[in-house]
Order: structure tokens, then C-alpha cells, then sequence
């Protein structure tokens, strides 16, 4: 395994060679600022020095090498296959795998148009609804209308939507700054906070938003509104989260295996990422709880399973994929799927639900991995020269 580091922005990548204990910090940032200010202690030096018999003989050399810039072509004679693990910009919209694609590197999930679509919970959204998928009430702002005419531009805000509304980056993954607007202070607070113009944020608005001391909050050119999306007379209302794989058959026609979604439970208005990602933190069920009675619980859950198959087919998701929706239990025969977000590079952390799901499916971890590589240079094979 090659550790490979990407940082950027989805018009210039750049990669770099990492050693093993650069890729475990905690965060993209701290990785990055590892890297260009990468030095070896002193004292790290005498312990690298004493313990090298053991390293010589039981570890790879070169995990203790100081990161080195690295381009495509050179990644492509490293390397026979790519696994990206990226979740968000700059490894999930497209722009990466355009990249590999141009020196012939294989790699995990969907190819760059899907992509292209996926990561963008607008354009989503609206292909989704176009075809009689259910998805919330949404609209798009950007930071030239708040520039040009601030109230106007909430006054706009607050005529489309009742609070409780959501507001969301449009292409950031899982919960990154996705907030209940409650009122017209809060939402003057999100807005002046995404479109800001440094990093830093103004404790008045953080602390108006109740936005935790480390949480992360981009700043962005644009915001998603949506409505809240509620148990509208449901007699069982859940959230839920679901992976797929996808295979080709015989016949040459690519298949979906999707995967028994989990019920995802949160402690406070929305799923955090430490909920999703962090060993202990979440509270996920699987598979989710629809029914008591387990003839209904199938029922829906084949009901759910075919929504996610049809939405994946509509946006051309290969390899694999997590989708994550509301669903609304009337009765057996009536139910309702209100899909949230697609993620074509799910998070893939220890503690992600996404390895429940494989494992209920007869999938080890390194198994359901070796599906998706496996499908990745299955898919690069049958491409044409």
C-alpha cells in the first residue's frame, strides 16, 4: 500500500507520498500542515535509530520517509489500482477521477459525471424530483444576491420557507455545518458565517448557532435551503442510512446488491460527523427497526431497498455508494422514502455503519473492500483502449 495524500481544490490537485504516522492524524488540515512542515524530533531520531532491527526486518522502510510530491504519471507506475478515500471535495466531485483516468488507473465508486452529480445536493435534489423521487422542498442561494442586497435576500429566504428550515452546504459531505434555522437571527447568522471572508468565525454568530468550539463550518459561494422534513402523520418516522455494491453479470448488465439500511439515531437536531465516523460516539441500528411484526419489517425494507436501487440506477452510481433518507411508515402498503443525500465515496471509518451492513450481507471488512477494488479494475478492463 502506497499512502497518498491529496490536497486541493478540484481545478489543482496535488498528491503527496505520506508516511503512516502523517496519515493518522486527526484531520485533512493536520495532515496538510504535517506535510509542509514535516520534521523529526530529536529524540523520535534516537528511537527510529534503536529500534531499526526491528523495523529492518518486520516493516516497510519507507513508512519513515518524509513526504514527497508525486504526480499522476508517477502514482501510475507505483501503483495498479487507487482506493480513494475521500469523502467530500476535492476526491468525491469528479476532478480526481478524471485525473486517474487520464493515466489509466483504476479505482473505487462512481466514474466523474455521476460524480459530478452526486456531490451536488442541488443538482440531486432536482434529478431526483424530476422523476418522481421524493425529496424536500429546496432552493439554492448564493453569496453574490446576499452581497448585493442583504435583506432582500433573507427577507426572500423567509418567504419560501417556514422555521424550522434546514440550511446545508451544497457540496460538502455528511452533517459539515448543517444547521435547523429556527428564526431570522439564526438565519442571518448562518448566512454571514458561510459567505464570511477569513477563517475565523465571529463568536457572536457561532454562539448564536450554538456551534461547538472545533466543529467544522466551510466557507462557501453558496447555501442550500430545504425544508424540515417531518413525520407529516407517519405512524413510524426514522432516518436511515444505506450502502450498496455494485457487480456486472454475465450478460455484461451492472447490478446493485443494496445493503439493509441502518436506523440512524442522533443526540441533538442532526447527525454529527463524530456520530457517524467515531468509534462510541453514534448511535446506529442494524438493520433499522420499521416494524415490530418481521412480515412488515421485510415488506418495507424491500420497499426501501428497491427506492435506493431505482435512484442509484437514475444516477449512475457505480462500484458502491451510501444513501441517506427520512422514511415515513403509514402502513405496510404505504411508505414513503424522502432521500437526504447520495454519497458516492461513503466515509469508511471503523465505526461506519456501512461495515454492519456488509457484514449482514456475508461481507468481511477486507472482503466487501476487495469487491469494491475488484469491480473498479473489472470496470477499467472492459473500457476500451
Amino acid at each position: 500500500m502506497l499512502p497518498v495524500f491529496l490536497t486541493g481544490n478540484q481545478k489543482q490537485h496535488e498528491l503527496y507520498t505520506i508516511p503512516i504516522n502523517v496519515l493518522l492524524k486527526d484531520n485533512a488540515d493536520d495532515i496538510r500542515e504535517k506535510i509542509l512542515d514535516f520534521h523529526i524530533h530529536p529524540v523520535i531520531e534516537k528511537i527510529i535509530g534503536r529500534c531499526s532491527k526491528l523495523t529492518d526486518r518486520f516493516a516497510n522502510s519507507r513508512n519513515l520517509e518524509a513526504p514527497q510530491r508525486l504526480s499522476y504519471d508517477e502514482l501510475s507506475k507505483r501503483c495498479d489500482v487507487v482506493f480513494i478515500a475521500l469523502h467530500g471535495r476535492p476526491g468525491e466531485d469528479g476532478s480526481l477521477q478524471v485525473e486517474l483516468e487520464k493515466v489509466g488507473l483504476p479505482y473505487n465508486g462512481s466514474g466523474p459525471a455521476s460524480s459530478q452529480i452526486t456531490i451536488d445536493k442541488y443538482r440531486t435534489n432536482e434529478l431526483l424530483g424530476k422523476n418522481n423521487f421524493k425529496v424536500a422542498k429546496h432552493y439554492l442561494a448564493n453569496e453574490f444576491d446576499w452581497l448585493a442586497d442583504p435583506a432582500l435576500f433573507l427577507n426572500t429566504i423567509s418567504e419560501k420557507f417556514t422555521f424550522p428550515f434546514i440550511a446545508k452546504p451544497v457540496d460538502d459531505g455528511c452533517s459539515s455545518a448543517v444547521k435547523i434555522i429556527r428564526s431570522r437571527e439564526e438565519l442571518e447568522a448562518y448566512v454571514r458565517l458561510v459567505f464570511r471572508t477569513n477563517k475565523d468565525l465571529e463568536s457572536n454568530l457561532a454562539e448564536i448557532l450554538k456551534i461547538k468550539p472545533k466543529e467544522e463550518f466551510p466557507i462557501k459561494q453558496n447555501i442550500l435551503f430545504e425544508d424540515l422534513i417531518t413525520s407529516n402523520g407517519a405512524s413510524r418516522f426514522i432516518e436511515i442510512t444505506g450502502g450498496m455494491l455494485t457487480a456486472v453479470n454475465e450478460a455484461g448488465q451492472l447490478e446493485y446488491e443494496v445493503f439493509e439500511a441502518s436506523e440512524a439515531l442522533s443526540e441533538g437536531d442532526v447527525l454529527s460527523l463524530e456520530e457517524k465516523f467515531l468509534a462510541g460516539q453514534g448511535q446506529n441500528i442494524t438493520p433499522a427497526r420499521y416494524s415490530r411484526d418481521q412480515e412488515e419489517n421485510k415488506l418495507i425494507s424491500s420497499y426501501v431497498k428497491r427506492e435506493f436501487e431505482k435512484a442509484a440506477r437514475l444516477l449512475k452510481i457505480e462500484g458502491y455508494a451510501r444513501i441517506d433518507a427520512f422514511v415515513r411508515i403509514f402502513s405496510p402498503e404505504k411508505v414513503e422514502v424522502i432521500f437526504i443525500e447520495v454519497n458516492s465515496l461513503p466515509g469508511m471509518t471503523p465505526a461506519t455503519c456501512i461495515f454492519h451492513q456488509a457484514a449482514i450481507a456475508h461481507y468481511r471488512p477486507y472482503e466487501f473492500i476487495d469487491k469494491i477494488l475488484d469491480f473498479g479494475r473489472k470496470r477499467k478492463q472492459s473500457q476500451p483502449a
